[in-house]
């Protein structure tokens, strides 16, 4: 059985990514609004938790090398 990868547009992450920084507060923890927003969108809740965390040290909020220094 073969594995599919989807490709979600740059927007599509970004706009999923602000979703779930600005409903956080409409839920109990982080992992319920990833949860929710996951599957609004039709992601894998694993595969925004990853693009939640990769915009946190982009933006300086993890203390991470940035992507662009990482490349």
């Amino acid at each position: 059985m073969s594995k599919t990868t989807i490709k979600y547009s740059p927007e599509v992450r970004e706009r999923a990514v602000r979703m779930v920084s600005n409903n956080e507060g409409q839920h109990e923890c982080r992992w319920s609004s990833i949860l929710s927003i996951s599957a609004k969108i039709g992601c894998a809740p694993r595969t925004l938790n990853e693009w939640v965390k990769k915009a946190e040290i982009d933006s300086g909020q993890r203390g991470s090398p940035t992507t662009d220094m990482a490349d």
